[in-house]
């Protein structure tokens, strides 16, 4: 028989497993504690990488993934945008956020503190100079040189890495008042010698620093990842590696590849400061017209404006050898139906050129999705939407989606070639044009907007005054 003792026990421990049950007392895991919330908290910083605001809305590489996986989980993103790189790690250590989607690499350091989902992203570390100056080809010319690069930064890991196994002499100076922009602006002015920057980011920022060059690239390719608090429980990480190895996401990969570094290289160095010289010199002349034309449209100004610097490089007198004339270079049939009786008049041109972008937009269909849509459109008006129509029925042929840009881009082309465009409508078209026409608008349409953010930028540092001595800590030599 058993004792008193053990069935007084034996009794409580019924009593414990039964409150377990009923109260259900274990804990969940962090991924139910978010479903049940209905919305997750991810800490990223402002960078045309990552995540950033326009009169458009909210954008960003990291915002649009970030994004998707809320809808994936069935929750909504709440976003908070950090100070700085250590304000993006306090965040997590707080748990203030369920995870950073920063564009952060992976580093042996931050390893030790945090645990990084699927890589998506590969980059190099590139050191920045102005044009001009000494081009840094191996790591003994940035001694005795004012090389800053952000705290916290895997590049500051990186430095930290040479100077203790390669070059004990390096020294250089860390911030966490400025950021990227801050310290290329900085190069590009004089003030500091060498930056070090992603990859991936000096893609997005060299058309608005055409001065900026690269010289060596430090250590070997680096993965970008989501980082997490290493103490959490697995369950969001492993929610995340499910969610990158869904082919939806691997098809959004790329839509956002295309999106944001799609048009990257088509503006070289010298087309690059050719139009930064032509902004200051010509746009302030014909800037009201393009708002009018915009308000009248619904297009951004300053797209209208890409639009007529790709036609004209904003010459009111501009003509070619097919007899398109004028600063958005109407063909005269075209201006005939749009009612433009002086095609070199820059107003009527602009205004004119602007209404047929919308009845052009209009025609595709809001069917196509944002921004492909608009891109479609700047094709059709280079090339003409019979042949554009042909070009995205050439893209479905081939598996792709005619409502993407990214697979109507690689189907324009092929209208040169006789075995695809016999089979056409249309017939041939020089499709490659139309591409290179629209990657171009693309391109000076983003150095429009960030000149017009930069001299905001500019003036709200000059009225805080911050000064590049007073933010630095310097890193000195081993020896």
């Amino acid at each position: 028989m058993l004792s008193k003792a053990f069935k007084i026990l034996l009794g409580f421990a019924t009593m414990a497993v039964c409150l377990t049950a009923v109260t259900g007392s274990v804990r969940p895991t962090e991924l139910e504690e978010i479903r049940m919330s209905g919305s997750i908290t991810v800490v990223t910083r402002n960078s045309p990488t990552t995540y950033f605001e326009d009169r458009s809305g909210i954008a960003g590489y990291e915002y649009e993934l970030a994004n998707d996986f809320a809808d994936f989980l069935g929750v909504d993103l709440k976003i908070e945008v950090a100070d700085s790189l250590n304000d993006i790690f306090r965040q997590l250590k707080s748990n203030n956020a369920s995870f950073a989607a920063a564009g952060l690499t992976i580093t042996e350091e931050r390893q030790r503190w945090f645990r990084f989902a699927t890589p998506y992203q590969k980059v190099n570390e590139l050191v920045v100079y102005r044009r001009g100056t000494q081009k840094p080809r191996k790591l003994e010319d940035l001694l005795g040189k004012m090389l800053v690069v952000t705290s916290g930064s895997s590049h500051s890991e990186t430095l930290k890495n040479i100077q203790e196994n390669t070059l004990p002499e390096l020294s250089w100076s860390e911030t966490d008042e400025l950021d990227t922009t801050d310290l290329l602006h900085r190069v590009e002015t004089g003030e500091i010698t060498f930056t070090i920057i992603d990859s991936n980011e000096f893609a997005a920022l060299q058309a608005y620093f055409p001065r900026l060059g690269t010289g060596i690239v430090l250590g070997e390719d680096r993965q970008i990842s989501w980082a997490f608090e290493h103490n959490r429980d697995p369950s969001l990480v492993n929610a995340v590696n499910e969610f990158f190895a869904l082919q939806t996401t691997r098809q959004k990969l790329a839509q956002l590849g295309e999106r944001y570094y799609g048009h990257l290289a088509e503006l070289d160095y010298v087309g690059a400061k050719r139009f930064s010289r032509q902004i200051g010199r010509k746009l302030d002349r014909y800037k009201k017209h393009f708002q009018q034309a915009s308000e009248a449209t619904g297009f951004d100004w300053r797209l209208l404006a890409a639009v007529g610097y790709q036609e004209s490089h904003w010459n009111p007198l501009a003509t070619s050898f097919t007899g398109v004339r004028g600063l958005m270079m109407l063909t005269r049939d075209t201006a005939k139906d749009l009612g433009v009786t002086d095609r070199l008049d820059p107003e009527q041109s602009i205004e004119g050129g602007s209404r047929y972008l919308a009845i052009l937009k209009k025609r595709l269909g809001d069917q196509i999705p944002e921004p492909d849509r608009t891109w479609l459109t700047m094709a059709s008006y280079n090339i003409g939407y019979g042949h554009l129509q042909d070009a995205r029925r050439l893209a479905y042929e081939m598996g792709g989606n005619p409502n993407l840009w990214k697979d109507v881009k690689e189907a324009l082309p092929l209208l040169s070639q006789k075995k695809y465009h016999r089979n056409t409508r249309y017939g041939y078209a020089r499709g490659r044009e139309a591409v290179d026409y629209v990657q171009n608008i693309r391109r000076y349409y983003d150095v429009l907007v960030w000149n017009e953010e930069q001299q905001t930028r500019i003036a709200q540092q000059q009225e805080e005054k911050l000064h590049l001595s007073s933010s630095l800590t310097i890193i000195p030599p081993l020896l």
